[in-house]
């Protein structure tokens, strides 16, 4: 397996503020959603410019969240941005990562006569239940990525090998998962199922760990995987490089670099499928380089399958 990169870009809203902490890509309408994990606001970037869109109340009366500032403990993190279906029509469901209580929200976003409408809930006992199904501890949960599998969804905590925690997940159906954030059924009662876990080996003593997962046609997941130099699921530290994964099941099939741009490693925390064409695969991925003064960069990504 060999990945290229065959374009990048900054992202911006059209009023010029950039978009900062891209965790999460997925399609919406005529564009795709870019989630900001470090915000209540997402970016919907469309074929005539890039507008903001709340996906969370503000917090305290923030909606950008900087530990410079003091105020990252209160963000939402979102983490997560895969496809699903309301009532049988299209929606955009995004994920808290779980790494503490205040990021635990569900959202989803479906458009009603071309224009956006907003739902979310406090999932709190379905993180819960990952991290019982997953044996972990509530401070170890970290939940990053996830893959649509037609009617259910592959949950990626991320782990940290420092920390003797592999990359793992969980399958959750995805009509459980949208009654949860819709009210319509209780988060404890959505079924949280198949814990796996994943070895993808280290780069300079670092571990490679699970920053997002996109679904291929044949069944197959391409991970997205970074190499961060960090005790916890919550510090940022340096990030050594940066791959992308090939698994089937819980067999890592291959890994392969992310090639740097000029010189620099992207933190790859979002992937979406654009497109598969024999041995092919086109992607568009965000970044976060956990920089709050540096614009997020979105990637053209080829994958080439041997």
């Amino acid at each position: 397996m060999r990945v290229h990169v065959d374009a990048a870009r900054t992202l911006r809203l059209d009023d010029g503020t950039p978009v900062t902490a891209a965790s999460g890509v997925v399609p919406l309408g005529d564009g795709w959603l870019v989630v900001q994990d470090d915000s209540t606001i997402a970016a919907w970037r469309r074929p005539d410019g890039v507008t903001a869109l709340r996906v969370l109340p503000s917090v305290e009366g923030l909606d950008t969240f900087r530990a410079a500032e003091g105020t990252k403990h209160l963000k939402p993190d979102l983490e997560v941005a895969c496809p699903a279906e309301v009532d049988g029509e299209p929606a955009a469901l995004l994920l808290g990562s779980g790494s503490s209580p205040r990021r635990m929200r569900g959202v989803l976003v479906r458009l009603e006569d071309g224009e956006p409408a907003v739902h979310a809930a406090e999932l709190g006992p379905l993180y819960e239940r990952v991290a019982q199904r997953l044996g972990l501890p509530m401070d170890h949960v970290n939940l990053e990525g996830a893959s649509r599998h037609g009617d259910f969804v592959r949950w990626f905590n991320r782990g940290n090998l420092m920390a003797g925690v592999r990359s793992a997940s969980v399958d959750v159906p995805l009509e459980g998962l949208v009654a949860a954030v819709l009210g319509r059924a209780a988060a404890s009662e959505v079924a949280v199922e198949q814990p796996r876990e994943y070895q993808l080996g280290e780069v300079e003593g670092v571990g490679l760990a699970v920053t997002d997962a996109i679904a291929l046609p044949d069944g197959r997941v391409l991970l997205s995987a970074a190499a961060e130099d960090t005790p916890n699921a919550v510090d940022d530290g340096p990030v050594v490089a940066t791959a992308i994964a090939l698994v089937d099941g819980d067999t890592v099939l291959a890994v392969a670099p992310i090639p740097e741009v000029d010189g620099h490693v992207h933190k790859v925390e979002g992937l979406a499928l654009r497109g598969v064409s024999d041995d092919i695969v086109h992607l568009l991925a965000v970044v976060d380089d956990d920089d709050p003064e540096t614009p997020s960069a979105e990637l053209d990504l080829r994958v080439e399958l041997d």
